[in-house]
C-alpha cells in the first residue's frame, strides 16, 4: 500500500463518519467475507424528498481492517440523498470515494461495504424485511448478533474471494 494511500485512510480515520447502531432504521445490511474474517452491518434510514424516498442518514458498524472501515465511513456521506437505485448503481471503486483507487489487496474492504448496501437495500431486502425495534441500551450489539443469531434475524452474506 502506498504512503499516500496510507495518509487518506488515517485521515479518514481521524474523523470517522456515522459509526453506530441507529435507532429506528429502515434497514439493515450485514455481510461476512470468510476469507479474511471481517464483517460490517449497515444501517439506513429513508426520508421523502421531492416525491422521492431517499437515504436520510446510514450508519455501519465494523469488524475490519482500517481500510474498510475507512471505505464505509465514506460510502455513508457518498449514499445520503440517493435513492436505493442510485446508491445501488454506485461501483465498487466509487464507494471508496476520496480514498482513490485501492490496492488489489485491499478492494475486498470497498466489496464488503458495497456487499453490506446490497443487503440492506435490494428490493428482496426491503420488502421482506420486519419492522426494527428501536436500539437501547439493552439491544444486543453487532458481536451479538454474530455470536448469537436469532432465528431468521441476522442474515450473513459472504461475498467471493475474487
Amino acid at each position: 500500500m502506498t504512503d499516500d494511500l496510507q495518509k487518506r485512510i488515517q485521515a479518514a480515520l481521524a474523523n470517522p463518519q456515522n459509526m453506530g447502531e441507529m435507532a429506528g432504521a429502515d434497514s439493515i445490511g450485514t455481510v461476512g467475507n470468510a476469507d479474511c474474517g471481517e464483517m460490517l452491518r449497515l444501517w439506513v434510514k429513508f426520508k421523502q424528498q421531492d416525491g422521492k424516498r431517499v437515504i436520510d442518514r446510514a450508519t455501519f458498524q465494523s469488524f475490519g481492517c482500517e481500510t474498510a472501515i475507512a471505505v464505509a465511513s465514506l460510502a455513508t456521506e457518498l449514499i445520503r440523498g440517493k435513492t436505493a437505485e442510485e446508491a445501488l448503481a454506485l461501483k465498487t471503486e466509487e464507494l471508496a470515494g476520496e480514498l482513490g483507487p485501492l490496492p488489489p489487496m485491499k478492494i475486498h474492504c470497498a466489496q464488503l461495504v458495497e456487499g453490506a448496501l446490497r443487503s440492506a437495500l435490494e428490493p428482496q431486502n426491503v420488502e421482506t424485511k420486519k419492522e426494527i425495534a428501536p436500539a437501547s441500551a439493552n439491544a444486543p450489539t453487532l458481536l451479538d448478533s454474530f455470536s448469537k443469531p436469532k432465528e431468521g434475524g441476522v442474515k450473513l452474506t459472504f461475498l467471493d474471494g475474487k
